[in-house]
């Protein structure tokens, strides 16, 4: 088996990578950054995240698993106190895979030049960057509203429990094959009016966000911000592809809700 380990980058998740890293090579297992069929994340959330958008290409072929060195997270469920453990099991153990559905993004420009294919394992925002953003929102081709405000965020059932979550938007299981649209900030009064209310598309309806004033778009993609001029549509579904955990035991979703949000009762 190929692996790879990446680090936050402190020096208590640098010196557990490299004690991960040569655990598995005692173990007989191959060192490859290129074409890992495991990476092992040691940080938290944002460092899976990282590693997610640079193996995108290998998403079929490769699986994920995180230790956390900091809070509890969503995606790296492993402390460090269990590397021995986890370095065993994935040498030795069968791994069970567990797939999440992504958020397929594509950017379309006025001048047809060009479009942008992105995917978010968390969430995508649209935002004006200048004034309030101003878009016709449709959804399976027809226009459901025209959307004034702040922005939009787009996003994966397992990104709802971030900045959906903090949008006023449900926390949706991650079994559903599905995407959220929350508002931010919208426009609401006697001449401008929207839903108001999160919105769940399943797998097959498709969102499509046009701006009727040409300003330039801040985009986010997860971590990344983006900036587009010129831009006709930001077209956002349930991506055909979806990322791959490596379960070596069971990561219950509801008690990981519980114990990041309520905590011990």
């Amino acid at each position: 088996m190929r692996f790879t380990v990446t680090s936050r980058g402190d020096d208590v998740s640098n010196t557990l990578q490299q004690k991960i890293k040569r655990y598995l090579l005692d173990f007989g297992l191959k060192l490859d950054e290129q074409e890992p069929d495991i990476v092992i994340t040691v940080g938290g959330d944002g460092t899976l995240l990282h590693a997610f958008h640079r193996y995108t290409s290998r998403l079929e072929d490769t699986a994920f698993v995180g230790i956390h060195t900091g809070h509890l997270g969503f995606y790296a469920d492993w402390v460090p106190d269990e590397v021995e453990k986890l370095v065993i099991h994935v040498a030795k153990t069968p791994y069970q895979i567990v797939e999440y559905p992504l958020l397929e993004v594509v950017v379309r420009h006025t001048d047809e030049s060009e479009s942008k294919r992105l995917l978010a394992l968390n969430e995508c925002t649209v935002k004006s960057q200048e004034g309030s953003l101003v878009s016709n929102v449709e959804i399976k081709g027809d226009v459901f509203e025209v959307f004034r405000g702040d922005g939009l965020c787009i996003s994966t059932p397992s990104g709802s429990t971030a900045y959906n979550k903090a949008l006023g938007g449900a926390i949706l299981h991650p079994s559903l094959a599905s995407i959220q649209i929350s508002e931010m900030a919208s426009i609401n009064n006697r001449v401008y009016r929207t839903i108001g209310s999160p919105l769940v598309l399943p797998q097959h309806h498709t969102c499509l966000i046009k701006p009727l004033n040409q300003v330039e778009l801040q985009v986010t993609i997860d971590h990344f911000t983006l900036a587009y001029k010129r831009v006709k549509s930001i077209q956002c579904r349930v991506a055909e592809e979806k990322i791959r955990f490596a379960r070596f035991r069971p990561f219950p979703f509801w008690k990981r809700v519980k114990e990041s949000f309520i905590g011990d009762s």
